[in-house]
């Protein structure tokens, strides 16, 4: 059973930047296909960004594209999300997750694993 723990959030102005963190373990990381999601209050989970079992390939939603970029380092079962000239409206809880079963797409439902979530706010 794959856990995952985020890390990173945190209070920024608008036009700075975060990194966010996933760590993995109880699973093999690097066979997974990993993905980024956020939640604002009232609101869908939304996709952001999936990478792929290599990294060599990426997706992004049309929101964060050229802003945001998700890379993983699979010695460390670890993916990232740097997020730069962020906006107020990239304020929500940020959650990584997993689609152990090589399941690929933008879906929540593709994601069988998923962290606790961290809390991002950008303030204008």
């Amino acid at each position: 059973q794959v856990q995952l723990v985020e890390s990173g959030g945190g209070l920024v102005k608008a036009g700075g930047s975060l990194r966010l963190s996933c760590a993995a373990s109880g699973g093999t990381f690097s066979s997974y296909i990993m993905g980024w999601f956020r939640q604002a209050p009232g609101k869908e989970r939304d996709f952001v960004a999936a990478i792929s079992w290599s990294g060599g390939s990426t997706d992004y939603a049309d929101s964060v594209k050229g802003r945001f970029t998700i890379s993983r380092d699979n010695a460390k079962n670890t993916v990232y999300l740097q997020m730069n000239s962020l906006k107020p409206e990239d304020t929500a809880v940020y959650y990584c997750a997993a689609s152990t079963r090589g399941v690929t797409g933008r879906a929540v439902f593709a994601y069988d694993a998923w962290g606790q979530g961290t809390q991002v706010t950008v303030s204008s």
